[in-house]
C-alpha cells in the first residue's frame, strides 16, 4: 500500500458534512468527501463519474493548526433575473492547517499524486472561495508507509507564527506561568450536530514533559476504522456520487488518536526574570536647608573678612 499526504492550508477553509439550506456549517477538520472531491477535480472527473475507487481509499487527517471559526452573512442575487436568493449564514475555519492522507494501491495512489501536481481543475479547500495558500504537496508527500505511520512521521506543517506562539507558551509553562490559553472549541465533528466525545483544541495543547526544558505539542489524528475496529464516532461523508441532481454519501466509522510533536529546545526556559532594583531618591529639600543654615551661621560671627571666608568655604 502507498500513502499520499496533502497539506491543506489557507486563509479560509470550509468542510461541511451536513450543511443544508441557509445554515452552511463546517466541521473542525477536513471531511473525506471534501478531500476525495479535491482529488477527483485534480483528475478532471465529471460530477457524475464513478467514485468507487476513490471511496475505497483509507482516509485520515492530522490537525496541525486548528484555526478559529468565522461566520459570514451571505447574500446572493441573480444578475440576469434580479432574483434574490435566500439569506444564509456560512461558517469557515480561518488560519487552519491540516495534513490529510489517503492510502491505497500503489499505481492508483501514484496517479493521484501526479494529478495533484498538475491538476485539471483548480483545487480548493471545501468551497470554491477557499483556495490553498501553500502547495498541496510537500517533501515526503508520497510514501510507502502505512497511513497512520505516515501521518505521525510527516513534518509539522503549522505556520511559523503559530509555532513561535506554541513554543513561547511552552516556555512560560515550564517557568510556572501556566500553559497556553485556549480560545475555546467544540467536538471535532460537533458543529453540525454530530455527537462525539473527541475534542480539538483551538490553541496548542499544554506542553508535556513534566515542566522540563523541552516540551511537546499534542496533535489530533482522525483515521478511518479498520475492519473489526470499534469507531469513536460515525460520519456520513463517504461520497458515492457527486451528481448535483442526487448526491449520495455513505457512513464511515472514525477512530481518534493523538501524537506529540517535540518543540524546539529553549536554553533559557529554566531562567526566571529578575526585577531590577530602583535607585534610591535623593532628598534635595534637606540638602538645601543644611546649606542655607551653614551660610547664615558664617555671616553672623566674626568680622567682614571672616564672613567672606565662610562664604568662600561654603562655595
Amino acid at each position: 500500500m502507498t500513502t499520499l499526504l496533502l497539506r491543506l492550508a489557507g486563509p479560509l477553509q470550509a468542510w461541511g458534512s451536513a450543511a443544508r439550506f441557509v445554515q452552511r456549517t463546517t466541521e473542525n477538520a477536513p471531511t473525506k468527501s471534501g478531500v476525495l472531491g479535491l482529488l477527483a477535480a485534480a483528475q478532471g472527473r465529471p460530477r457524475d463519474a464513478d467514485l468507487s475507487d476513490l471511496a475505497a481509499l483509507r482516509f485520515g487527517v492530522r490537525i496541525d493548526q486548528p484555526g478559529s471559526r468565522l461566520k459570514d452573512f451571505h447574500k446572493a442575487e441573480n444578475p440576469r433575473t434580479g432574483r434574490v436568493m435566500p439569506l444564509s449564514d456560512r461558517y469557515y475555519l480561518a488560519d487552519a492547517v491540516f495534513v490529510a492522507g489517503v492510502e491505497g494501491e500503489e499505481g492508483f495512489v501514484r496517479s493521484l499524486h501526479a494529478a495533484v501536481a498538475a491538476p485539471y481543475f483548480l483545487p480548493y479547500l471545501g468551497r470554491r472561495s477557499c483556495p490553498p495558500s501553500h502547495p498541496l504537496l510537500f517533501e515526503g508527500s508520497l510514501t510507502e508507509r502505512p497511513l497512520a505511520d505516515a501521518l505521525r512521521e510527516a513534518p509539522w506543517q503549522a505556520a511559523r507564527w503559530y509555532r513561535r506562539r506554541t513554543e513561547r507558551a511552552a516556555s512560560e509553562g515550564s517557568r510556572g506561568m501556566g500553559g497556553p490559553q485556549s480560545m475555546g472549541g467544540s467536538g471535532v465533528f460537533g458543529v453540525s450536530g454530530v455527537s462525539t466525545a473527541a475534542t480539538v483544541p483551538s490553541a496548542p495543547a499544554a506542553p508535556t514533559g513534566g515542566g522540563t526544558r523541552t516540551g511537546a505539542v499534542e496533535l489530533d489524528l482522525l483515521l478511518d476504522c479498520q475492519p473489526g475496529e470499534t469507531p469513536d464516532f460515525s460520519l456520513r461523508d463517504t461520497p458515492l456520487t457527486f451528481d448535483p441532481r442526487h448526491r449520495q454519501y455513505a457512513v464511515r466509522g472514525v477512530r481518534t488518536d493523538h501524537m506529540d510533536v517535540p518543540l524546539a529546545h529553549d536554553p533559557t526556559a529554566h531562567l526566571r526574570p529578575i526585577t531590577p532594583e530602583r535607585p534610591r531618591p535623593t532628598n534635595t529639600t534637606s540638602t538645601a536647608t543644611a546649606t542655607a543654615t551653614a551660610i547664615g551661621s558664617g555671616s553672623g560671627s566674626g568680622s567682614g573678612s571672616g564672613s567672606g571666608q565662610s562664604l568662600t568655604d561654603v562655595s
